[in-house]
């Protein structure tokens, strides 16, 4: 038997069974020897002598036994990513699953209040375009714009007549915009005052005031806002002539027009001013001047609403006497009174297109048409004088839309040139010319006179001496150096 100092082991091959060696060699164990070791005799174990050292192989065989379980507890809880991939990635995946969890969780809520907010500004945006579509339409039916553009047609075609050989496009547009404005106040005030009387009537009781589409203050303003804005933009724009017309039309319809109608029959007839009022308002902003043949389409205008609102008020007078309106044909329940009124109208409207010819406002062309239209419109309503009846009657009402249409594009088609339009035009030009020459002669005098009192650039020289010069020798002669 060898003993320990035989092997030849230093130190650092010794192995304390009591601790683990963590770096041990990864080579299986050494198994040179294959005898047993023979235990040595210890003796009694009371005794105070210390153990006896154990053999070397006993000490490595317990090492290699401590090397081999702490190999198999680290491939327990380390696998071999080599052998065992899935096995290590495991805790891997795990932990990256866990770190990515909560980024998961705050995309998916980035993604549902993005998805909120979308789903907002949706119903926002839905709701502005409601609200838009709401009170456009609201404002639409406040302001009559069939209505309404019947009257800017009119005061268009003042102001084409009131023009001379060149029109003024820019200021034909801010006139009927203009125009159109005050014209949409008028008929906004118009239904804010009779929202009791227009609730009552079946043709007028869907408007925004009855049915409660609008409130009346938000009427109200609106047609504050519009009949000012629309007054500015013709004082701005055209003139002074031409705004004073539009807001006392305003004026008339919306507060002398409307309580009318409750009170007394007349009230068509002060409508027909209103009406009549819109031509010499463009023509106002074209020539700023009104004379005698600018008279020739609001006459027209004035006489024919008499026939068109005679047969309107025949046709509904159950409607309007529902609503509390006084209509002169209520006290015709026949209808020949307002027959007669229709013709008699009519009757005034053929010389019309003469009186144009006349006047210088129109080719003699008109003067035949016109008188051809005005007397089919006279054949209608002599045809509801004959046979009053809701038939004729409506046969009138729609002659007459037809009538007026035709009766402007003649006019406008065979007009003349305003002449007085054209004699402001020259003579303004001529004026022109004066003050230009003049402003010409006085720079050409002011800067003569600037020149004047510039200092000469010619030195005097000064004398050097004086001589006697006969014959008179005692006068002082100056004499310069050569």
């Amino acid at each position: 038997m060898r003993d320990l100092g035989e092997l030849n082991l230093g130190p650092a091959h010794l192995i304390c069974p009591c601790h683990s060696w963590p770096s041990l060699p990864s080579s299986p164990p050494i198994t040179t020897w294959t005898r047993a070791v023979s235990p040595i005799p210890t003796g009694n174990r009371a005794s105070s002598s210390p153990p006896a050292p154990q053999p070397a192989a006993a000490m490595w065989r317990g090492g290699a036994t401590a090397a081999s379980a702490a190999r198999a507890l680290r491939s327990r809880l380390f696998p071999d990513p080599i052998h065992h991939p899935a096995t290590s990635l495991a805790p891997m995946a795990s932990a990256r699953a866990s770190s990515t969890a909560p980024s998961a969780a705050a995309a998916n809520n980035v993604v549902e209040q993005a998805a909120a907010a979308a789903v907002s500004v949706s119903q926002q945006a839905g709701s502005v375009s409601n609200a838009l579509h709401h009170y456009g339409r609201c404002y639409w039916e406040l302001s009559k714009a069939r209505l309404s553009a019947l009257v800017v047609a009119t005061s268009g075609a003042g102001y084409v007549l009131g023009s001379g050989n060149v029109v003024d496009i820019a200021g034909l547009c801010c006139t009927c915009a203009g125009t159109m404005m005050v014209a949409a106040s008028a008929n906004t005030l118009n239904q804010v005052f009779e929202i009791k009387n227009d609730a009552k009537m079946k043709r007028t009781m869907r408007r925004p005031l009855p049915s409660g589409r609008i409130s009346p203050a938000h009427a109200a303003m609106w047609a504050t806002s519009v009949g000012a804005a629309g007054t500015a933009l013709l004082a701005w724009k055209a003139n002074g002539l031409a705004a004073g017309l539009a807001a006392s039309n305003l004026v008339l319809y919306a507060f002398v027009y409307t309580p009318l109608k409750q009170i007394h029959p007349v009230n068509t007839w002060v409508g027909a001013v209103v009406g009549a009022i819109p031509p010499l308002l463009g023509w106002a902003a074209a020539s700023t001047e009104l004379s005698l043949n600018a008279m020739i389409l609001p006459a027209a205008l004035y006489y024919w609403q008499i026939p068109h609102f005679m047969a309107l008020a025949y046709l509904c007078r159950d409607d309007y006497l529902a609503g509390g309106y006084r209509m002169f044909s209520f006290a015709d329940p026949t209808g020949k009174k307002t027959a007669w009124v229709s013709l008699r109208n009519c009757l005034y409207m053929l010389p019309l297109g003469l009186f144009a010819y006349n006047w210088g406002l129109s080719s003699e062309w008109f003067g035949l048409e016109a008188s051809l239209l005005t007397m089919g419109l006279t054949i209608g309503a002599l045809s509801f004088v004959l046979e009053p009846s809701p038939k004729t009657a409506r046969r009138m009402f729609y002659g007459s839309l037809l009538y007026l249409p035709a009766f402007m594009a003649g006019l406008l088609l065979h007009r003349l040139p305003n002449e007085q339009k054209v004699h402001n035009l020259t003579e303004k030009s001529e004026l022109d010319g004066v003050l230009y020459a003049a402003d010409l002669q006085d720079d050409e005098r002011a800067r003569q006179k600037h020149e004047d009192r510039k200092p000469s650039r010619v030195q005097s020289r000064p004398p050097v001496a004086y001589a006697s010069v006969a014959p008179f020798p005692f006068l002082p002669v100056p004499i310069y150096k050569s």
